[in-house]
């Protein structure tokens, strides 16, 4: 215990009448405490002025990495998403294809009402009312309603509907309805409704329905 007491006192004497010294006489217990605290004292410094702004564009270099990656993701993403619109439009483009197929032209406008004349007849059903309208001009097709009236019973109406459905051309039955017939020689349910088929536009029709919509267009300006 006297031993550590004095050597205590030993250092303690060294840190002493120090003012007035230049450091490079001061004994060696404080210049070592000085060069320590000397070399603190300078890291702490460089930190400040050096390493705190390396520190900061790591950071910020960090941030703008985390960005990439994320633009990346939404890269890849996007990239993903248009792959599959991109099928879509094609399998979409391919029922338009489809679909336009079975669209007649003016001139294969007479067949598709035989077809759906011999579709009634197959069937027994007795046509009352096959009445043809005027086109109503849409903007890429034609519509072409007809109006009809038949008398059956369900189960041949149900065949004609069907037979209708499998027609090579785009035919559908709207605004239908159903009553008992109250004349005794045609005996069954009477319906009432518009057939619709469809058909190309002609050259001509196409011209008007761009100067239409032209004219349109430049009305709202």
């Amino acid at each position: 215990m006297s031993d550590f007491k004095e050597k205590f006192e030993s250092l303690a004497s060294q840190f002493r009448d120090l003012n007035g010294l230049h450091p490079g006489l001061w004994p060696l217990a404080p210049r070592i405490l000085s060069a320590i605290g000397l070399c603190i004292f300078v890291l702490f410094v460089g930190w400040w002025f050096y390493w705190s702004t390396q520190l900061e564009e790591i950071d910020l270099g960090q941030q703008e990495e985390q960005k990439l990656k994320d633009t990346f993701k939404v890269k890849v993403q996007q990239s993903i998403s248009l792959d599959a619109l991109k099928e879509q439009r094609k399998l979409v483009l391919q029922y338009v294809s489809r679909m336009e197929k079975q669209l007649p032209s003016t001139a294969e406008y007479a067949a598709v009402l035989a077809d759906i004349n011999s579709a009634a007849n197959g069937r027994g059903l007795s046509m009352d009312i096959f009445k043809p309208a005027g086109a109503t001009i849409k903007d890429y097709y034609a519509e072409l309603p007809i109006e009809i009236q038949m008398v059956a019973n369900y189960h041949d109406m149900a065949q004609f509907v069907a037979d209708v459905a499998k027609l090579p051309r785009i035919v559908t039955l709207n605004n239908l309805s159903f009553k008992v017939s109250k004349d005794a020689k045609k005996p069954g349910i009477v319906m009432d409704g518009i057939a619709k088929t469809y058909r190309y536009l002609d050259p001509e029709e196409i011209a008007e329905q761009a100067a239409e919509r032209k004219k349109n267009k430049e009305a709202k300006k």
